[in-house]
């Protein structure tokens, strides 16, 4: 599969790879140029993979407080949420975006490889409801445009202003309809564009135009992990809870949403293991299924193109999940010390 953005990206000279069935860029002058870009100055990235499920009618609100974990009525509209779906066990099926277009209309963002699945399972929870489940990922692209100057630059092509941090706009961009949303995956401020499928490339072209940086998915995940935020496979899956991953703030149990119950009662009793970020204090990057010693296993590891170290995040034993405690982690035969830190790993400006 393709996004209406390849015939772009294959110009510019990206790398392209195979990511969730797309063709995807996953750099075009490089991993740390990229980074360093929308840490600076302003990137703009192709998720046009992602997917979209629109839910209207009646009951759409009813249908969406029973599958999402979040408090799915305090969402105004034209604002914006993050929630997780969960199974009965607790068991996380995928990490979403919420936005609410209208009193009965809401817009919800979901990753690419849990598209179908995450589909299904809100269409399988409506039945004998009056609401509409609706696919539109074929019929819109979505650009995230991130960086300290991410939203001066978006500004000056937008008629009307931009949305505040998790607010969302319907505004015409570089001629286009677009809806104009103040949420990100970097841990920098910037919006993200969702526009139907067609008027993506004069969109791609005016942001570029104006001075933002092609970004891949390389650098993608560089940011978002220096951020500390959740990457749905890695540090997110179905045989670990939103508490064990530090999701607690997202999840409102007295809603009755799938798998509150076990949900409660992890909070209740303190989970067995916790998701934690880490830096490599003696050289070396950690990756996926690095084990650590006295329990534990890495999610998401990188070099962190910012700090000049390794960098990741890990679930251990909840005894040992604080802030300056040491971790020794095998990588691939050679022990390394790592040190428990704060979130984020990197904090951005502002």
């Amino acid at each position: 599969m393709e996004t209406p953005l390849l015939d772009r990206h294959r110009s510019a000279g990206a790398r392209l790879i195979e990511f969730a069935g797309y063709d995807m860029p996953v750099q075009y002058e490089g991993i740390r140029a990229e980074h360093v870009a929308v840490r600076t100055r302003a990137g703009v990235f192709d998720v046009s993979h992602m997917g979209e499920v629109e839910t209207r009618g009646p009951q759409a609100l009813d249908l969406l407080q029973r599958t999402l974990s979040n408090d799915v009525a305090a969402i105004a509209v034209g604002a914006a949420q993050y929630s997780v779906l969960c199974r009965e066990d607790g068991g996380v099926l995928d990490d979403l975006f919420t936005y609410r277009l209208g009193e009965d209309r809401f817009l919800t963002v979901t990753n690419a490889a849990n598209h179908e699945r995450d589909l299904a399972w809100i269409a399988g929870h409506a039945a004998g409801m009056d609401v509409e489940v609706l696919d539109r990922r074929d019929e819109l692209a979505m650009l995230a445009v991130q960086g300290p100057r991410a939203r001066g630059i978006v500004g000056g092509l937008t008629e009307g202003d931009l949305p505040a941090r998790f607010r969302t706009a319907q505004l015409r961009v570089a001629g286009a309809d677009a809806l104009v949303c103040g949420t990100g995956y970097t841990g920098e401020d910037g919006v993200e564009l969702l526009v139907a499928a067609q008027d993506a490339g004069r969109v791609w072209d005016a942001v570029v135009g104006a001075g933002v940086t092609p970004a891949g998915l390389g650098a993608r995940d560089t940011l978002r992990l220096e951020a500390c935020y959740h990457l749905y496979g890695n540090d997110l899956m179905e045989s670990r809870g939103p508490i064990e991953a530090g999701l607690s703030w997202c999840c409102k149990e007295a809603t009755g949403f799938i798998g509150a119950e076990a949900v409660a009662a992890v909070r209740a009793a303190g989970p067995a293991e916790r998701l934690v970020p880490f830096v490599v204090d003696d050289g070396g990057i950690a990756r996926q299924g690095n084990a650590i010693a006295g329990g534990g296993v890495v999610t998401s590891g990188t070099q962190s193109p910012c700090l000049g170290v390794g960098i990741g995040m890990a679930y251990v034993p909840g005894d040992r999940a604080h802030p300056g405690e040491r971790l020794e982690i095998d990588l691939r035969g050679r022990v390394r010390r790592g040190t428990i830190v704060t979130k984020p790993i990197y904090p951005a400006e502002g």
